[in-house]
């Protein structure tokens, strides 16, 4: 990944895009011996007693997997998250999430009371289902690895207890339409950000958190990320609206609020 000259905090650190991912993908495959994979259809995670960090996951029931992890309290688990970017690129994944644990069923008198829980911090519709063809199970998390074009960085469980997704994360993919489809014009300005050689290709949005833009170049030769930060970290809504004007260059930092999706 190239761009302009960054420093260590131009960009989230790897827990933070962990928990990012772990919130907003919507492609999650838990895989645990013994059994098939199966498609995880709510994944959280969540702080657990004392020092642990757990990963609530909504199952199909007719997987059995409760009776495979009540049968042994040390089986293994790994789910895997797929990152897929918000606009239509030809290589749409953007990044890999493993998360590696042990996985315990969740006793049946507890299952309602905890869909509540999830859905209090993110609703999401098949938790209506929970105790009837879905049910939910627990995954004490012992370490994280996130893979993306750049290599594969692990993590550890503690880092990600104390981390939180990007504050900005719910309404990436909002931001990343609106400047794709209405404001071809930032595109243009923001093509002058970058290095000649990453200008031949098809300049997309690619990727917004609270410290910077990356961009896409796909070219014939293959696809190259630049990376945009920003002058200083953005903390609301507000304050991302004029880093991005500050990035393309234009000189009304506090005009007309044109670049957030309505």
């Amino acid at each position: 990944m190239t761009g302009l000259p960054t420093t260590a905090t131009d960009r989230p650190c790897a827990a933070e895009r962990v928990h990012s991912v772990c919130h907003r993908a919507s492609d999650a495959l838990l895989a645990v011996p013994g059994a098939e994979p199966v498609t995880a259809t709510v994944h959280q995670l969540r702080p657990g007693a004392g020092a642990e960090l757990h990963v609530v996951l909504a199952t199909p029931m007719h997987a059995g997997l409760d009776d495979i992890a009540t049968a042994d309290a040390r089986n293994r688990a790994m789910l895997e998250l797929t990152d897929r970017a918000a606009v239509r690129l030809r290589n749409p994944v953007r990044s890999l999430v493993w998360l590696r644990g042990r996985l315990f069923p969740v006793p049946q008198r507890q299952q309602r009371a905890l869909a509540g829980a999830v859905a209090a911090d993110r609703p999401h519709a098949r938790l209506l289902d929970v105790g009837h063809t879905v049910v939910l199970m627990r995954m004490v998390l012992d370490s994280a690895v996130l893979a993306d074009g750049a290599g594969a960085e692990p993590v550890e469980a503690e880092a990600l207890r104390q981390s939180r997704p990007d504050p900005f994360c719910e309404q990436e993919a909002a931001w990343l339409h609106h400047l794709e489809t209405d404001h071809p014009e930032v595109i243009d300005y923001l093509s002058r950000r970058i290095p000649v050689s990453h200008r031949r290709g098809r300049l997309r949005p690619l990727a917004l958190d609270r410290y910077g833009l990356t961009m896409r170049s796909e070219q014939l030769e293959g696809d190259r990320d630049i990376r945009l930060p920003f002058a200083n970290p953005a903390d609301d809504f507000d304050t991302l609206g004029r880093a991005l004007r500050v990035l393309i260059g234009c000189p009304f930092r506090n005009g007309p609020r044109t670049l957030r999706p309505r």
